[in-house]
């Protein structure tokens, strides 16, 4: 036995103390009263009391100079030592998606929250490092999104605990290697440690690891392999659904740009462990969001919902056609961008901004300027434009149709916005003749003065203008219309984000435009990072469900995207059987001394002395027995 503060020791020179005090205190001794009148008043009195016996006086001291000691030891803090007693345990905590899901684990308020795998887990840490011997070791190893130690070698119960409670799971896939790692090294150093691997995964073996699986049958459900088509009118929206623990009938319902009502739905019948396909149809002309939810409430809500959002639909794909003819421009660009378009005649455009793409047909824009925060189309612009990078030369009438000559320049701009155009068959009975003071990609043109051609305006926008009236060629009814207008829309509106659905664990990239000045990226749980600007192109990791919102600013105007990011099939699927864990070597017991803390037994002590000297008190005072 060892002391934290020996000086509390000190305190026992209060036993001889008491024990003098006891020595010299005055005895009781029996005296003769002269008063006959006194002893009779006072008879009834000593009838109801008795003479103090010896022995309480003797066991209130026995009391008293156990308390002393108690109180002194107390204070001097005696620590025990336990030989082999102590253990070093490295625990293990699956941080993965799959341990959001619930642990049937019954509350115990009522309205609480059902309580997850990954608390369990906690609970059950929290439990083995309260039920050690005091001088164990501790060491804790947390694999969510990344894989780290959280604390090395403590001893101290307190603060692995406090940093336990911290800690949230992530939404990915756990892979083991690198937690097992990490306790091999350990391992290595003293083949007594106790690795516990707290999962909801049922390993086939594990070897010198102990497995606690937090895991029970429960009814779970998951959305997978969502895509759409969008033919005319009709879309059409098509996936796989699960029921991994039983036969289900699961309702499929069918949401658009946030409504409350579905806009479609579907009961399929699904048997245990085996994917049903599922299809759900409704009739729009365009949309920004599907949203496929399954109405039925299982045990991990996350993979019960699945979310496309058409990045056509978004801000940067909204267009203000200015035009007093518009039906070619207008039928074209409705049927491949499937975003808002606005027309206005020229009388009615007053400078409008907000647009990711402004079109003027035959129309000078207002004040001879162009819009700053969106790509402009100038088709038959007969007057010269500040910023435009080109000049009109005036227009030029000829006597018949006249084909316009393809390009032949092989570099990769121009074979972008040729990409599957013939070219070879469009007419033009009149063109408006321009002269260029930047650098433009020239697609037509006619005895050398171009006629369609594209690049970006003084603004860094860019820019697409074709010379001539629709209405004054053949192209409208040309198959290369639509390959045209396809290759110049892909021109105009780069591709900020690569995909709209990702798995949690992959990377998302957005590439940098010109006049980029900052990408804001928010999650789903509201936590916000920037994105650097100054190259082609910057990325971010996925890590949460839900989805991701990506505000680009462009010239002071914001475009924003929605990123839908799906749990991987292997953490909705609670029946994978993962691949056998070990450590390498052979465990023994390597135990060492640990330590038994007796304080709560002293105060326990002398509480009990502490009641019975009272009890002797009274019984001594008021003959109470």
């Amino acid at each position: 036995m060892s002391f934290l503060y020996p000086l509390g020791l000190l305190g026992l020179i209060g036993i001889p103390i008491l024990i003098l005090v006891y020595i010299i205190k005055s005895k009781y001794t029996e005296q003769t009263v002269a008063s006959t009148y006194l002893w009779t008043l006072s008879e009834r009195f000593l009838k109801r009391k008795r003479r103090p016996s010896p022995l309480a006086g003797i066991i209130s001291l026995i009391l008293q100079i156990l308390a002393v000691t108690l109180i002194s030891m107390a204070i001097a803090h005696p620590i025990i030592t336990v030989p082999d007693a102590a253990k070093e345990y490295c625990f293990i905590l699956d941080g993965s998606g799959s341990m959001r899901m619930e642990a049937g684990i019954p509350t115990e308020e009522e309205g609480a929250a059902p309580v997850t795998r990954f608390e369990a887990a906690k609970a059950a840490i929290r439990s083995r490092v309260e039920d050690t011997v005091d001088g164990s070791l501790f060491t804790l190893v947390f694999a969510g999104d990344t894989t780290g130690i959280i604390c090395e070698r403590t001893s101290d119960k307190e603060q692995i605990l406090l940093l336990l409670e911290e800690l949230t799971p992530a939404y990915n896939t756990l892979n083991p290697a690198d937690a097992i790692g990490i306790s091999q090294g350990y391992f290595n150093e003293n083949s007594g440690l106790k690795t516990i691997l707290f999962t909801d995964s049922d390993y086939p073996s594990a070897e010198n690891i102990e497995v606690v699986n937090m895991a029970e049958a429960i009814e779970n459900y998951s959305l997978s392999s969502v895509s759409y088509t969008h033919l005319g009118d009709t879309l059409t929206v098509s996936g796989k659904v699960t029921s991994f623990e039983s036969d289900r009938a699961l309702t499929l319902l069918m949401y658009l740009d946030g409504a409350e009502t579905p806009a479609a739905a579907e009961t399929v019948t699904v048997k245990a462990g085996e994917p049903s396909i599922f299809s759900l149809e409704t009739d729009t002309r365009a949309f920004s969001s599907i949203r496929v939810v399954i109405e039925e409430s299982d045990a991990l809500p996350l993979d019960n919902e699945y979310t496309i959002h058409n990045v056509k639909s978004e801000n940067s794909y909204n267009t203000l056609l200015v035009s007093e003819r518009p039906f070619f421009l207008e039928a074209m660009l409705r049927s491949q961008l499937g975003a808002s378009i606005d027309v206005v005649t020229p009388e009615e455009y007053e400078g409008q901004t907000g647009y990711g793409l402004y079109v003027f047909d035959t129309v000078v824009p207002m004040d001879m300027t162009l819009p700053t925060d969106g790509t402009v189309w100038l088709v038959n612009v007969t007057g010269s434009i500040e910023g435009a990078g080109y000049t009109v030369q005036g227009e030029v009438t000829l006597g018949r149709a006249e084909l316009l000559t393809l390009s032949t320049s092989s570099s990769s701009a121009t074979r972008a916005l040729l990409e599957g155009a013939d070219g070879k068959n469009i007419a033009v009975t009149r063109y408006v003749k321009c002269g260029f003071y930047r650098n433009f990609t020239t697609l037509f043109s006619y005895k050398g003065s171009p006629v369609v051609f594209a690049g970006v305006t003084e603004f860094g926008n860019r820019e697409v203008v074709m010379a001539f009236d629709l209405h004054d060629s053949n192209l409208p009814l040309l198959a290369d219309f639509t390959t045209l207008t396809g290759n110049l829309l892909a021109f105009s509106f780069p591709d900020m984000v690569e995909s709209t659905t990702y798995l949690c664990g992959e990377t998302a990239t957005v590439n940098i435009i010109p006049n980029c000045e900052s990408v804001r990226v928010e999650s789903p749980s509201g936590e916000i990072s920037y994105l650097k600007v100054d190259g082609a192109s910057d990325s971010f990791r996925i890590t949460e469900a839900g989805s991701y919102r990506v505000s680009i600013t462009v010239s002071g105007s914001v475009r924003e995207f929605f990123l839908w990011s799906a749990m991987t099939e292997e953490e909705c699927d609670p029946t994978v059987t993962p691949a056998p864990i070990a450590l390498r070597g052979e465990a023994t017991d390597g135990g060492f001394d640990g330590q038994f803390d007796p304080i709560w037994v002293i105060f326990i002590a002398l509480a009990v002395v502490f009641l019975a000297d009272w009890m002797v008190y009274c019984y001594e005072k008021y003959q109470l027995r």
